[in-house]
């Protein structure tokens, strides 16, 4: 039985998330039901996350198991032929068997891009979230700062978090602007649900004068989620990177 390890990215608009569901289309089965088509055998992938219905990837790892002698290279090539221009498939290489995409990430990288405008943009229409509300991006990179080192998160989990545990490093974080973009990139060793879109909505409360600068240290000591922002749209979130 071989473990190959696959790397992909997709465009989620279209999907609600990645994890298999009995009553909407998901990537897994997107990807799954591709497989299943080239290899001519029942296949279950493995993810690295559980992105969210709207989210994207640019960098999405999982692995599978197949007695199949396909090479890596027909894995990607014959698998793409199968799927929609949304999903693509990047590389594959063999791995050990104890190999899993999600119980051996050590890290991921996620972005947020804000499409900073008064005025639409239809190519940003779901690959961005639209604020009119001019931005700081300075103050922004400043205020997230209080985001870094090894914190208790529960204020910025969604109230359907099933974890107990809910402390997190993060490693790094930052917001740039790019022209009209403002982008928002954080690294941790894990992510609790909706974090990452919670982080976002609370700098934009900031930014709007909703909630006084410093304001994240607090909220992260109050454990509150009603104390922190709201939860950004899932249409400007991307998941980077990931580290194994």
């Amino acid at each position: 039985m071989r473990n190959l390890k696959v790397k992909m990215a997709y465009k989620g608009t279209a999907y609600h998330g990645f994890q298999r569901q009995n009553n909407a289309y998901t990537v897994q089965q997107a990807v799954e039901d591709a497989l299943g088509g080239l290899l001519g055998e029942g296949v279950t992938i493995y993810g690295c996350s559980r992105t969210d219905s709207g989210v994207h990837a640019r960098e999405f790892y999982f692995n599978f198991f197949t007695e199949n002698p396909i090479t890596c290279r027909g894995v990607v090539f014959g698998t793409n032929a199968l799927l929609d221009d949304d999903i693509s498939l990047l590389t594959c290489e063999e791995v050990p068997p104890d190999f899993h995409a999600r119980y051996c990430c050590r890290g991921k990288e996620y972005e947020y891009i804000i499409h900073n405008s008064e005025i639409k943009d239809p190519f940003f229409a779901d690959t961005a979230y639209r604020s009119w509300f001019p931005i700081d991006e300075r103050l922004c990179d400043e205020e997230c700062r209080q985001f870094i080192g090894r914190q208790d998160f529960k204020a910025f989990a969604s109230a359907d978090c099933d974890k107990s545990d809910t402390v997190r490093t993060i490693y790094d974080c930052s917001v740039r602007r790019e022209g009209q973009l403002v982008i928002f990139r954080v690294s941790g060793d894990g992510f609790l649900y909706n974090m990452v879109r919670i982080m976002v909505g609370t700098l934009l409360s900031i930014n709007e004068g909703k909630l006084e600068r410093g304001a994240i240290s607090r909220i992260i000591a109050s454990k509150d989620r009603r104390q922190a922002g709201r939860t950004a749209p899932a249409c400007g979130l991307y998941l980077n990177k990931v580290y194994y």
